[in-house]
Parts: C-alpha cells; structure tokens; sequence
C-alpha cells in the first residue's frame, strides 16, 4: 500500500509537470514553455530511474515536447 501511494504520488508529479509544459505551449508562450521543459526534464529521468516509466517512454515525451517548443514561432 505504501509503494502504490508513493507511485501514486509521483506520476501525479510528472503528470503535472507535463501539463505544464502543454499550457504554455498552448498558450504560444515561448519562455514559459522553455521554462517548465528545463523544470521537467529532471523529473522525468527521475521517474524513468525509479522505474515508473519506461525509458522509451520518457525519451518519447521529451522528444515530442520539445519539438512543439521549437517548432513556436
């Protein structure tokens, strides 16, 4: 019970972090987006050594990520 609430815990985190990113890319704010991808980014190899994620899946979300960011004008 306690390792599920602490998975719990944390891919709530990552989720977060994620959503993040996708607001300020939604809303075409080039810095904020940059910003939270720069805050996300430890999170989400974090996530991916503790073993909540696959590693293909986290490289999977910083590749499409960050190619939104850089495709913003």
């Amino acid at each position: 019970e306690n390792n599920r609430q602490l998975n719990h815990s944390q891919r709530s985190k990552l989720r977060t972090h994620i959503k993040k990113i996708a607001k300020a890319i939604q809303a075409e704010d080039k810095d904020a987006a940059t910003a939270a991808y720069t805050a996300a980014v430890p999170v989400i190899d974090s996530m991916t050594t503790k073993g909540l994620i696959h590693k293909n899946k986290a490289a999977r979300h910083k590749s499409r990520l960050n190619g939104h960011i850089k495709s913003m004008s």
